[in-house]
């Protein structure tokens, strides 16, 4: 939080325990996504998204709303959230192609291409050991996606869609690290409301009106995103970003476990090695990240 909020105490538990739960309302999100998309437009599953947090994330602002509505950069801001509605939106559309957890495994290259692309936006040096890291984790991408099976039921359009998500969304995460300055709970409204504004152009066009199953999935898609985000601001508040980063993986976790109940879904051995790999690279390029910071 700002400046002006009021300290904290230390609580690395209960910010360990806000972490996994974040990482189980994203992943709940993506698949109630997945679900909704079997019935809903690709447009109005994503818009959906977007819009009921928007209206979660005000109730959690309450009576400070006003106040925490004006971004100090909102340049920044609304690019941000130009690149996480882009972000969704292509995660959306693999969805529709790959299991959630081979969607989730992918997605884990988003930490790995923002040490890449700090060279480039923020003048960053990344020396040899952070390197072999970087390769690492790609050689992990190559085995899940599997590109030698390419015309086979292994490859298909939906991993290209998700290694453009986790392009998109290291851009996203490059750019969160200049909004500082602002409030995260302004963060947090300006990245849902931006997503519904731009997605609401093209849903009239899309629309379908859903029943009282399809609205309880779009409601429950907000709500699932806003109170991830929420949960990741406090779980931030409460422990230190060394402790808390690393349970971010347990959303293999529950990827498999609800790719299991909801599709009967098990990753494959590729999966299973591709994603050791690339959580290995990931943990790998933190620790070495921390260090440098260190010395």
């Amino acid at each position: 939080m700002n400046s002006s909020s009021p300290l904290i105490p230390e609580n690395r538990a209960l910010g360990i325990i806000l972490m996994l739960t974040t990482m189980l309302c994203f992943v709940s999100l993506d698949a109630i996504m997945k679900y909704a998309l079997q019935s809903y437009s690709l447009v109005q599953v994503t818009w959906a998204r977007f819009f009921f947090a928007t209206l979660f994330a005000m109730l959690f602002c309450g009576k400070q709303l006003p106040r925490l509505a004006i971004s100090q950069m909102p340049g920044l801001q609304l690019s941000r959230s130009a690149l996480l509605m882009i972000t969704t939106f292509l995660f959306n559309a693999g969805l529709i192609f790959v299991p959630l957890v081979t969607a989730t495994t992918i997605m884990f290259l988003s930490p790995i291409l923002i040490t890449v692309l700090s060279i480039f936006f923020l003048g960053e040096h990344v020396g040899i050991r952070r390197w072999i890291g970087i390769v690492m984790g790609f050689v992990g991408a190559v085995i899940v996606v599997q590109p030698w099976h390419v015309g086979t039921s292994t490859f298909n359009v939906g991993a290209l869609f998700f290694l453009a998500a986790a392009l998109t969304n290291a851009n996203y995460q490059i750019i969160t690290r200049k909004v500082r300055g602002d409030d995260p709970m302004t963060s947090l409204l300006y990245t849902a409301a931006g997503g519904a504004f731009l997605t609401s152009f093209l849903l009239p066009l899309h629309w379908q009106w859903p029943d009282a199953l399809g609205w309880t999935l779009l409601v429950a898609s907000g709500l699932a995103g806003a109170v991830g985000h929420f949960c990741l601001i406090q779980a931030l508040r409460y422990a230190p970003a060394s402790v808390v980063a690393p349970f971010a993986y347990s959303s293999l976790l529950w990827a498999t476990l609800l790719g299991f109940l909801v599709w009967r879904e098990f990753p494959s051995i590729n999966v299973w090695i591709g994603a050791a790999l690339i959580v290995a690279a990931g943990l790998y390029i933190f620790v070495r990240e921390r260090v440098k910071k260190l010395t």
